[in-house]
């Protein structure tokens, strides 16, 4: 039949819950009335509820309302209503009752409250809807006023009074059975009775609700055919009008879901085309407000069998859900359904299994499925009309889940937000991530801010508090859908605190008052506030870090008096520190004296009266004023006494000379520092001595005598000791010769303190009278001398006599002579003369002569004798030393002759033996041997030096010569030398070179300078050539240094570069002192050690960090901490005070520092710390260089707990009218454990006291305020909790209204000029409208101008400000300004932008980059360095300032080094003893002069940029030494002067002197070649300070350039300019290359290359060749002498074939050089063609014509043909036509190309690949067409004959005649061999062509076996250069001899000058003379060869004139060599006669 749906039933449940358990709190002020809510409970029904207070029922009354919401109300509250209050809550369905926790009630007194009160409706009427009829409904109103008697209430409706139904003292009205007529709005009036004060009215609106009705209904039985459409009528009424709805079978009607089912407009359901299945129940529901009435019929419909309307069909469904398998069946009656999964039947209607439910539709309802009920499940449908049955199948999926859902997320505005959300699935769905915030769908934006991750997580990039909400991730999945919410909050940084005022403390001297208001804390609890101070408009730094949040006020102490103050507070919370304040006006604290003396006292004597005082300013902190200067106050130490005061009157010098004191005396001095208030503290005194003076008083009772010839002995006693003034050093002994009193001889002795002192002075002249005095010395210098006292020393033995000379040497006597000796050594009495023969001692002879003889003739000799002479000088002491020489009587004394026959042997190191035969003696014995050599350069050009000389030997064979130098070539001669003179000089012997030894030397001039903190700068002057004594690449230098205070191993270092002249010795210690030494060594050994230098490293930072760190927390933002001191060994310097490095743990990225001054101070206590947070602690020592090595480990400690700042982050999401949800974040600053928070909150009109408090636990976040008043503004304030108390609360305020909108932007933005500093300005604006929703925070943007982008300066300023300091900014930058404001709904518009604003200047933010100091003169150094970057100059740079200061030496003395003194000044202030510079330039100026600076002293030197506003930072310091510097100018006059093709010989002056800048001490000589600088450039060094240099091996004829600069230890000078020389030119190198081509059997053409090294000019060529063996008995060897340089090849054309010849060629400058030789045969070549066979001349008229027939093949294919021809004028083949092409048997040649009067024998030549083949057999003669001119006539040529016989004889009679004179030149008789040489000379000028007679021995030669004659030869052309010799050679008994040169003009001559050749434009006129020349058109048909060709064998053609295809052919003449012409010469003239 069909399903009727039933009427709804409602079942209710009795139950009741608890009371929320939270202790509420109310105040009321007195008078006002107190609503107590009613704690929320949970209970069904609606509890009953009874108030009570203190165990007594509250009954209402005109004073007290239980309202219908249970609330109570007490109206005019007094003093005695306050106590606890608490409500009974009855359930009277299951009886439960429930007390509630107490209500406590305060009432605040309030005396000055007025007696009467306006009325005010506390709890107003709620709109009301009911239904009519319904039994009645109530409205209430409840009022109060004062006086609360005269308080009445009265109800009106539509402005007409209600008086029935009022009641409850007319708070309540009620309508008893409403009707529609009784809606309508109801006003509530409560007035004053008596008063004219407007009365309070409240509205409220009630509405009548009728229920429905029906006004049509169906029939109850609708019967219709299948296919028809039927209408079901329904109608219905009510108000409001009812809703109707159709039901079918208990389903409701869809018309979407069934297109057939139609509602129509009056109600009624229209059904179309029924079907079976529509049979059944259909019901008519009408529902309203009021209720609900129902309606139904039957539709019946014909009976069908079964039919599927929706068979089943596959189903997929999620584990755990309900499948429903669909089968919808039609038939009537309906059919029955049973549904069975195999054979098991699950669901019919008569069976039920669990989980599986037949359904009313058929289908089958599974619940809950399981993964095992997959399957095929068979749905079968049966009724009267029939069966049928399908199947579908069942899929279940896992079910999908999310198991990582988003958690609560707090995070900072601005930065990016992820919630995460994971999900698990079933693989074969997919799935869909839906995010909604606030419950609203989350829908992808325009922009990527909010993006959906494919892993289902939601990113939310640039935060902010719009941002804030609950967010709800669903996971939706055909496997089932799954959801999580989280929780996302937005911080930010707080604004910046308001209305900051800075007074002074009249309490305290050093502190200032600050007090601001609090600013909006960002959401996030303000956790403290920092404060920071500019100290003199210094850089803003933190003074107080930790002030607590609850403070609105500090006072700021340990300030510094005279000094301005400025300050500035920031808030801080957790997102970090917020903008900072308004800076204050600056303060000016009152001057007071110095509270600190003066630091580092430094006193040391200068002189034996003066000590000098260094010292620093008292820290500048201490400095309570302006300094103005010093009171340095002194007396004697350990004595009583006044002191005696000096008065510095300026506080930038910072030392003192205390002068006239007391010599050798300890003072001890204090200095104190004042300033305009006084005097300030004295420093600890200090005690030095005055250096040590020389003694006063000379030694007493000195005695001198002479103990021998060379010694005196010294007497005496110390001075007084009074007298001394020192430490007595010792005793100086003086001697002087009395006419030379500056050579002075000096012994020293030590002092001895017992007896008398004595003492000698040796090594005296002898009898020699000297002055002698003894002085007593001290450190600083010597005594006074004793009175001088005479002394001679005594008498002894002369020295020799000078040489003797001998004259007037006769047979029987001679004359000697002598002088004095030099060495009297003593009075001379005398001379004895002895002489003997020589040999025989037995005959000697004594004479003894007065002293003033200094000359003899000695008597009696022998003739022809040799005698010994032997002469010394007498004195009272005896004899001195004899001088002896040989001479022979009666022979006088000649010049010796030259030794001979040099050997050397015994070569050492250092000597050579050297043998030798001496020469002819001269007659005399020889007196002296010299010997010279060429020392290193050996050669014909280099000088020679005397390297020993031997006396007195006059028979020696062997010298040994000393003082060699190792490792040296050497060349000896020598000579002899006697009474007469020298001997001339010996042949050189052979060239020896020395062996190699040690060095001699150490290295010269050794200094040690600081080069860095672990290493010195060594230099030294390098050892000469000359001293290497050894091979010079093994010459190095080896440096040993060991610590100076330690007995530790040396250390080496080697240096390989034998020219290096300084090193820097690495890795060594900090401020330690090192001796030093250097050797020099080469592969021999090593040399000598210098002298010791000493030299300290620089200081550095500390290498150890301080020992024993130790922290303890004394409160909660103090720690103490302590250390002890760094290890000594590490201190690396004086350490200035220790660095404090500390990090809170996992907060601060980068650790802050706190400096602790001074070295004594070991421990600090850290203030203003976070509290409760762990601390990491390190500590560093440090020097004036830097910081040292932090402490490890890392030291942790905890600050101690406090109360904690004020929760962050406090939000309004959900506002209502009577509720707002406040929603927070714990503080940023907990300070602690948080155990809860406390929540109050009041009308923002109300009074500061009447709070709402609520107190939660540690874990609440969120909070609801209900019950508040619509459109009003409350104050909320929010405070956390630790076990040290309550915190500093946050407030915030909400307007309850639902009309919220996002602000209006600000405007009237400005920026005050007076408020632009550098780097900040102030911006100020005029809030906009709220949009009802309190502004939260502003944002501050900023552009740069003039292409910035707008950036957020700010998102955190408070809501309450109206200005904002924006700093950070850079100096002198233009900037636009804008602003937004942010409420709980969102941002507003930005505002309009400011005017553009350019900051100030400020200080250049850094130095000047890349600083070099370099020496320039011995007391100036150059500055020069970059400028600063330009973004860092923060305005215009007006220049650069230099600070500069002496420092102390490097070398202390021994103790220095224990107790290291602090420099005199900071590095980066300008100390009293340094100067001052500035550079006004522009900043172009990069370079600038220090100058006045004192010799050999170190300067430390920094830099700093400065502008209108002050300086930039220093730079690092830089150390420079000054005293040395590089010389400043070059050598002057520099000359270069060739010696050789290979020396250049360079002079120079040396620089000025005022520029040398010390000695210098060589020079270095540059040396290239000109033109190729960079690969040829050489270098020589010279260390001697020498003026002049030979350069050798250089290149010959050669222009090099040479520079030259000098150097000294500083470093090299500058380079003078170069100067040019040229080398002398010398004999050129062999051609480079030699070539043949063209070779056929007679000829062939030969060419070469220019030579590689021309070494001059070249003047030409020489080519000579010969046979290298015999032509018919004749070696015929020819010369060719060529002209020039352009000409570099020649044709030879008189080869015999298959014959070999050896070619030679030179090349020719000032002399020939070495000769290129290469061999040649003549052809034909092997394998080359043979030759044509029979060759035919035909003739015509004009033409030849050449034919032949192919001969055999070589070894080739033939290739082409040459032909040959032999003029009958000239007898030598030569080419005539060439390049005839192979396949060509004849050739035709025009007969103008031969000349007339000339026959010619032709023969053809094959030619392959190989060569030139064999030619074949001469043709016939042929002869040219001519003319019979005149002188061809026969009686022409009779007279020409008859002429020529009368010069012929006439020629050989002279020749007859000559020869009768001269002798034959020498023949080789019986010999058949002759030889013939031949020269040519060629001259470039004109046109090489060359004829030579043949001398082949043939019948066509011109030189002929049977009359011996010769054809006169013929003119070389071109000024070609002939010669022919022929060498005594008979032909037939014919002795041939015969030799011409013949010469001719260049062609190149003018036709004035006779010239042979006419123009070769135009064929010349017939003449005489071309009678015997060839045709000019055959002449000038040679090409010339093209300028610049390449040299290679070079090809000779020729082409004819005339049309056709161009004929070749090859000149030949009877010449046997031919070459070509140069550029512009004329065609050789041939066949011209001698006789012409």
């Amino acid at each position: 039949m069909g399903a009727l749906l039933q009427r709804r039933s409602e079942v209710q449940v009795a139950y009741m819950g608890n009371f929320v358990d939270t202790e509420q709190r109310k105040m009321v002020a007195q008078g006002q009335a107190a609503v107590l809510d009613l704690l929320p409970i949970s209970s069904h029904p609606r509890p009953q509820v009874t108030w009570f207070r203190e165990g007594h029922k509250i009954i209402p009354s005109n004073r007290i309302a239980i309202t219908l919401e249970n609330q109570l109300v007490i109206l005019a509250a007094a003093a005695g209503d306050a106590g606890a209050y608490y409500a009974q809550a009855v359930n009277e369905r299951n009886g439960e009752n429930k007390t509630s926790p107490p209500v406590l009630l305060s009432v605040a007194r309030d005396a000055g409250a007025p007696g009467a009160m306006v009325p005010v409706i506390v709890v107003p009427p709620g709109n009301r809807s009911v239904v009519a009829g319904s039994s009645e409904v109530t409205l209430e109103c409840i009022a109060n006023a004062r006086p609360l008697e005269d308080l009445r209430l009265s109800w009106k409706r539509d402005g007409v009074t209600v008086a029935s139904g009022v009641r409850s003292f007319g708070r309540r009205l009620t309508i008893s059975s409403p009707t529609s007529l009784d809606s309508g709005e109801y006003v509530c009036e409560a007035a004053l009775a008596g008063s004219a004060s407007a009365p309070a009215r409240a509205r409220a609106f009630l509405s009548i609700i009728e229920p429905p009705y029906f006004t049509s209904e169906p029939e109850s039985r609708i019967s219709a055919e299948v296919e028809a459409s039927v209408d079901i009528a329904c109608g219905a009424m009510g108000v409001p009008l009812p809703a109707l709805q159709w039901y079918k079978d208990a389903e409701r009607v869809n018309p979407r879901q069934h297109p057939r089912y139609r509602v129509l407009p009056g109600g009624g359901l229209r059904v179309q085309e029924l079907h079976p299945d529509d049979s059944g129940v259909f019901q008519c529901f009408a529902s309203n407000n009021g209720g609900e009435v129902q309606t139904s019929t039957y539709l019946d419909v014909t009976n069908v069998a079964p039919a599927f309307v929706q068979p089943p069909a596959d189903t997929t469904v999620t584990d755990g859900t309900t499948a429903t398998l669909r089968c919808g069946v039609s038939g009537a009656p309906k059919p029955a359904i049973t549904w069975r999964r195999g054979s098991h039947t699950l669901a019919s209607g008569s069976v039920r299994i669990p989980r599986f439910l037949l359904l009313e539709s058929g289908g089958l309802r599974i619940a809950p499925v399981f993964a095992q009920d997959a399957g095929n499940y068979t749905c079968s449908a049966v009724n009267t009309e029939g069966a049928l049955s399908a199947s579908a199948t069942l899929t279940v999926w896992n079910r999908t889940s999310i198991v990582h859902p988003p958690e609560d997320r707090v995070v900072i505005k601005g930065t990016t937000a992820m919630l995460r959300c994971g999900a698990t699935h079933d693989p074969r769905v997919s799935l869909r991530y839906v995010w909604k915030k606030d419950n609203v769908v989350i829908s992808p934006p325009s922009s990527s801010r909010v993006v959906v991750e494919k892993d289902g997580s939601l990113l939310i990039s640039q935060t902010w508090s719009g941002d804030i909400g609950d967010y709800t991730c669903a996971v939706v999945s055909e496997g089932g859908s799954d959801s999580r919410t989280a929780r996302l909050e937005v911080i930010e940084l707080p604004h910046a605190p308001q209305n900051l005022l800075a007074s002074l403390n009249a309490s305290r001297s050093h502190a200032v008052r600050l007090s601001w208001v609090r600013p909006f804390d960002g959401n996030s609890p303000v956790l403290h506030y920092i404060v920071e101070l500019s100290e003199n408009n210094s850089p803003w730094k933190v003074h107080l870090s930790d002030i607590g949040p609850e403070v609105t006020g500090v006072t700021v102490q340990g300030l510094t008096p005279a000094r301005t103050y400025q300050f500035r507070v920031c808030a801080v919370n957790q997102v970090g520190k917020g903008q900072y304040s308004a800076e204050t006006s600056r303060l000016m604290l009152p001057e007071e004296p110095p509270s600190a003396p003066p630091k580092n006292i430094v006193a040391s004597g200068r002189t034996n009266q003066s000590i000098m005082v260094q010292w620093q300013p008292p820290p500048e902190t201490e400095h309570n004023g302006v300094l103005r200067g010093y009171i340095l106050r002194y007396r004697l130490a350990g004595l009583p006494g006044e002191h005696q005061q000096r008065n510095i009157t300026s506080p930038e010098v910072n030392y003192c000379l205390v002068t006239e004191l007391i010599i050798w005396t300890q003072y001890e001095i204090q200095v104190a520092a004042y300033n305009g208030a006084g005097l300030g503290v004295f420093s600890r005194a200090v005690t030095e001595y005055t250096l040590q003076g020389v003694p006063t008083a000379p030694p007493q009772n000195v005695r001198a005598e002479a103990v021998n010839s060379t010694a005196i002995r010294f007497l005496w006693s110390p001075p007084p000791q009074q007298f001394i003034n020192g430490i007595n050093q010792g005793y100086k002994l003086l001697a002087w010769p009395a006419d030379t009193p500056e050579a002075v001889t000096v012994v020293t002795i030590a002092p001895d303190f017992h007896g008398v002192h004595h003492g000698y002075i040796t090594s005296l002249r002898k009898f020699t009278a000297y002055l002698t005095a003894a002085l007593c010395f001290t450190t600083p210098g010597d005594g006074p001398p004793s009175a001088p006292q005479l002394v001679r020393t005594h008498e002894d033995r002369p020295g020799a006599v000078g040489p003797l000379s001998f004259t007037e040497v006769l047979d029987t006597s001679l004359k000697v002579g002598w002088q004095e000796p030099l060495e009297k050594n003593g009075v001379i009495t005398g001379y004895r003369v002895s002489w003997e023969v020589y040999g025989r001692n037995d005959s000697r002879l004594t004479d003894t002569l007065s002293s003033t003889t200094h000359a003899y003739k000695i008597q009696g000799l022998s003739s022809l004798t040799t005698y010994t002479i032997v002469v010394a000088a007498l004195t009272a002491a005896g004899a001195g030393v004899a001088t002896s020489s040989t001479i022979s009587s009666g022979v006088p004394p000649e010049l010796p002759g030259a030794p001979s026959n040099l050997v050397i042997s015994n070569i050492s190191p250092r000597s050579a033996t050297l043998q030798f035969r001496p020469g002819y003696d001269g007659k005399t014995s020889i007196s002296r041997w010299v010997v010279e050599g060429q020392v290193g350069a050996v050669g014909d050009e280099e000088e020679w030096v005397t390297l020993h000389e031997e006396e007195n030997e006059p028979n020696a064979q062997t010298l040994e010569i000393p003082n060699l130098t190792p490792y040296t070539h050497y060349r000896f001669r020598m000579r002899q030398v006697n009474v007469v003179g020298a001997s001339p000089f010996s042949p050189s012997s052979r060239v020896i070179q020395t062996l190699q030894a040690p060095p001699d030397a150490a290295p010269a001039s050794v200094t040690v300078r600081t080069a860095s903190e672990t290493s010195l700068r060594l230099r030294w002057v390098p050892l000469p050539d000359s001293q290497y004594n050894g091979n010079p690449e093994s010459v190095g230098y080896r440096v040993k240094y060991w610590r100076a205070d330690l007995q530790t191993p040396a250390l080496a270092h080697v240096i390989s570069d034998r020219l290096e002249r300084e090193c820097t010795i690495e890795e060594l210690e900090e401020w330690t002192e090192y001796e030093l030494q250097m050797q020099a060594f080469n592969a021999i050994g090593a040399g000598p050690w210098s002298e010791v230098v000493r030299g300290r490293t620089r200081e550095s930072v500390p290498s150890a960090a301080p020992e024993n760190v130790s922290a303890v927390a004394v409160s909660s933002t103090q720690i103490l901490l302590t250390w002890a001191s760094v290890p000594e060994q590490d201190q690396n310097g004086l350490i200035l005070g220790y660095k404090i490095l500390f990090r809170a743990k996992d907060l601060d990225p980068e650790p802050s520092s706190h400096v602790v001054r001074g070295n004594h101070t070991q421990s600090t206590l850290l203030a203003g710390l976070r509290k409760f947070t762990l601390y990491e602690l390190q500590v560093l020592a440090f020097t004036r260089i830097g910081n040292g090595v932090p402490s490890l480990p890392l030291v942790l400690e905890r600050t101690k707990d406090d109360a904690p700042g004020p929760p962050v982050r406090l939000v309004f999401p959900e506002v209502r009218l009577t509720a707002v949800r406040i929603v927070w974040q714990p503080p940023e600053q907990p300070n602690g454990i948080i155990l809860g928070y406390q929540i109050a909150y009041r009308l923002a009109s109300s009074s500061p006291n009447t709070f709402t408090t609520v107190e939660v636990g540690a874990t609440v976040r969120q909070f609801t305020a209900t019950e508040l008043a619509p459109e009003s503004a409350y104050l909320f304030r929010l405070s956390a909790k630790t076990r040290q108390g309550w915190g500093q609360p946050l407030e915030a305020t909400v307007i309850t209204t639902e009309k919220r909108e996002r602000p209006a932007p600000p405007r009237e933005l400005r920026v005050p000029q007076a408020e632009v500093t550098a780097r900040s300005l102030r911006l100020q604006w005029v809030p906009g409208s709220d949009g009802a929703s309190p502004v939260r925070y502003f944002t501050v943007q900023v552009r740069e101008l003039p292409g910035g982008r707008w950036h957020t300066y700010s998102s955190s300023v408070s809501h309450e400000a109206t200005a904002c300091a924006v700093e950070r900014l850079r100096p002198f930058t233009s900037y636009k300004l804008r602003l937004k404001a942010t409420n709980d709904i969102g941002d507003s518009d930005f505002s309009t932008e400011t005017e553009a604003v350019t900051t100030l200047q400020d200080v250049p933010g850094e130095p000047p980059t890349r600083v070099s100091v370099t020496p320039h003169t011995t007391s100036s150094v150059l500055v020069q360095w970059q400028p600063p970057r330009d973004e860092s100059l923060n305005g215009l740079l007006q220049g650069y300032r230099i600070y500069y200061r002496e420092l102390e030496d490097e070398a202390a003395p021994a103790t220095a080094h224990q107790t290291p003194r602090a420099p005199s000044a900071p590095r980066t202030e300008l100390p009293a003893h340094g100067s001052f510079r500035t550079a006004n330039s522009s900043s172009a100026v990069t370079t600038y002069e220090l100058t006045q600076l004192k010799k050999y002293q170190r300067y430390e030197v920094v830099l700093t940029a400065y502008n209108v506003v002050g300086e930039s930072p220093a730079t690092a310091p830089v150390e420079v030494f000054v005293g040395e510097a590089a010389p400043a100018m070059a050598p002057q006059n520099v000359q270069v002067n060739p010696l050789t093709a290979s020396q250049l010989e360079v002079t120079w002056d040396p620089p000025p002197p005022e520029s040398q800048n010390g000695n210098v001490q060589g020079y270095k000589i540059y040396y290239w070649e000109a033109g190729s600088q960079n690969d040829t450039e050489k270098m020589k060094v010279l260390f001697l300070p020498e003026t002049v240099v030979k350069l050798k091996n250089l290149t010959s004829h050669t222009r090099y350039l040479v520079s030259i600069s000098a150097f000294n230890a500083a470093g090299d000078g500058p380079r003078s300019d170069p100067r040019q020389g040229r080398t002398h030119q010398a004999a050129p190198g062999s051609p480079s290359f030699l070539a043949f081509s063209e070779i056929t059997s007679t000829t062939l053409n030969v060419s070469w290359g220019e030579p590689a090294a021309a070494n001059g000019v070249l003047q030409g060529y020489r080519v000579v060749y010969e046979p290298l063996a015999p032509v018919q008995g004749v070696s015929k060897v020819v010369t060719v002498d060529v002209q020039g340089n352009g000409q570099r090849w020649l044709k030879v054309r008189d080869l015999t074939k298959g014959v070999t010849y050896f070619f030679r060629v030179q090349a020719r400058t000032i002399a020939y050089g070495p000769e290129l030789q290469a061999n040649v045969t003549a052809g034909p070549a092997e394998g080359s063609p043979g030759s044509p066979r029979d060759v035919l001349v035909t003739k015509s008229a004009s033409e030849l014509t050449l034919q032949w027939a192919e001969g055999r093949a070589g070894g080739a294919p033939t290739t082409g043909y040459v032909i040959e021809a032999r003029p009958s004028d000239e007898g030598l083949w030569d080419m005539f036509a060439k390049d005839i092409p192979q396949s060509a048997t004849s050739y035709t040649v025009s007969l103008d190309r031969l000349r007339p009067g000339v026959t010619y024998e032709f023969r053809v030549v094959a030619v392959n690949r190989l060569g030139y083949g064999e030619p074949s057999s001469p043709s016939t003669a042929v002869s040219a067409r001519a003319d019979a001119p005149f002188y061809a006539e026969w009686w022409f040529l009779l007279v020409l004959a008859l002429s020529c016989l009368v010069v012929v004889l006439l020629a050989g009679l002279a020749l007859v005649l000559r020869g009768q004179s001269r002798r034959y030149r020498s023949c080789s008789t019986g010999k058949s061999l002759s030889h013939v040489e031949e020269s040519v000379t060629l001259d470039n000028g004109g046109f090489a062509a060359l004829e030579l007679n043949s001398r082949h021995l043939n019948v066509k030669n011109t030189f002929s076996k049977k009359n011996g004659t010769r054809s006169p030869p013929r003119p070389s052309p071109g000024g070609l250069h002939y010669s022919d010799e022929d060498i005594c050679n008979k032909y037939n008994g014919a002795v041939l001899t015969e030799s011409m040169t013949l010469k001719e003009k260049s062609v190149d001559a003018s036709e004035s000058e006779g010239s042979g050749s006419e123009s070769e434009d135009a064929p010349p006129q017939p003449s005489f003379v071309n009678h015997y020349l060839s045709d000019p058109t055959y002449c000038g048909s040679w090409k010339r060869r093209a300028p610049g060709g390449r040299a290679a064998p070079h090809r000779y053609e020729a082409v004819a004139g005339g049309e056709g295809p161009p004929l070749h052919a090859v000149v030949t003449t009877q010449s046997a060599v031919f070459a070509p012409a140069g550029l512009g010469a004329r065609t050789p003239l041939t066949g011209f006669s001698s006789f012409v």
